[in-house]
C-alpha cells in the first residue's frame, strides 16, 4: 500500500513531520499568509524559506510552505556532465553564479577549464530559461541569512537534492534543511554523514526501496505549467 495518496498528501504529512520537529522556529499560525520576503532583499534573521525542487518537488513544497506559514520559491540547479560521459556529474551550478565542482571527477577524466566553461555556459542558459519560465518574471528570493527548507517529492540517489543543499549555502542560507516524504535509507544516512544539510527530515524510509513513485498512489508527472501556477498563487 502506498504511503501517500499524491504529492499534496505527501506535503501535508511532511509539514506535520517538520512541525513536530519545531520547524520553522519562527512559525506563524498554520495556514496563515506567509510573511513578506522581498525578492532581491535579504530576509531578516531567522526567516524560513521553503524551496521546491522542480518539478515534482514543487507541489509538495507548496503544501509545506502554506502549512508552516513560510514563503515559497524554487531552487534551480543543473548538473554539469563530463563531456565524454554526460550522464556522469562533475559538478553542478545554481543561480547567482553558484558552482560546485567535484575535483576528483575533473582530474580522473582530465577535463580542461575550457571544457568546463563550455558545459557550464550551456547549462547556465538552460537554468536561466527554466528559472524565468517558472517564476514568470519574479526575481528569486534572497536566501542570505535564512533557514532554507529544500523539498523534493522523494530521494533515490539524492544527487539533485545534495547539490541543491550546496547551492543554497552558496546563495547565503545560514541553515539548510532537506525535507522529503520518502527516501532510500542508505541515501539518508550518506547525506547525514557527509553534512550537506544541517538536518534531513524524512517521513518514510522503507526497508525495501526501488523508486520514489511506488510510494505514491498517484505519481502523475508535474508539468511546467503546474509549477508556474503554484508559484503565481504562492
Amino acid at each position: 500500500m502506498a504511503e501517500f495518496t499524491d504529492r499534496y498528501d505527501a506535503g501535508r504529512q511532511l509539514a506535520d513531520h517538520l512541525a513536530s520537529r519545531g520547524w520553522p522556529p519562527n512559525r506563524n499560525v498554520r495556514g496563515a499568509r506567509a510573511p513578506e520576503v522581498s525578492a532581491g532583499v535579504g530576509p531578516s534573521s531567522g526567516t524560513t524559506v521553503v524551496l521546491g525542487l522542480p518539478r515534482g518537488g514543487v507541489p509538495v513544497a507548496e503544501v509545506v510552505a502554506r502549512e508552516l506559514g513560510a514563503p515559497l520559491d524554487v531552487i534551480m540547479v543543473r548538473k554539469l556532465g563530463v563531456p565524454a560521459h554526460p550522464e556522469l556529474a562533475m559538478g553542478a551550478i545554481g543561480e547567482q553564479g553558484a558552482r560546485v565542482l567535484d575535483a576528483s571527477i575533473v582530474r580522473h577524466f582530465a577535463v580542461t577549464e575550457e571544457q568546463i566553461a563550455e558545459v557550464e555556459r550551456r547549462e547556465q542558459q538552460t537554468l536561466q530559461r527554466r528559472g524565468a519560465l517558472f517564476r514568470a518574471g519574479r526575481a528569486p528570493l534572497d536566501l542570505t541569512g535564512a533557514s532554507a527548507v529544500i523539498v523534493d517529492d522523494g530521494m533515490a540517489t539524492g544527487a539533485t537534492a545534495r547539490v541543491a543543499c550546496t547551492v543554497a549555502r552558496h546563495l547565503g542560507a545560514a541553515h539548510v534543511v532537506l525535507a522529503v516524504p520518502v527516501a532510500a535509507r542508505d541515501t539518508v544516512s550518506r547525506i547525514r554523514e557527509d553534512g550537506e544539510a544541517d538536518e534531513v527530515v524524512v517521513v518514510a524510509t522503507p526497508r525495501f526501496f526501488r523508486s520514489v513513485g511506488e510510494h505514491y498512489a498517484d505519481f502523475t508527472a508535474v508539468e511546467d505549467e503546474h509549477v508556474v501556477a503554484i508559484l503565481q498563487r504562492s
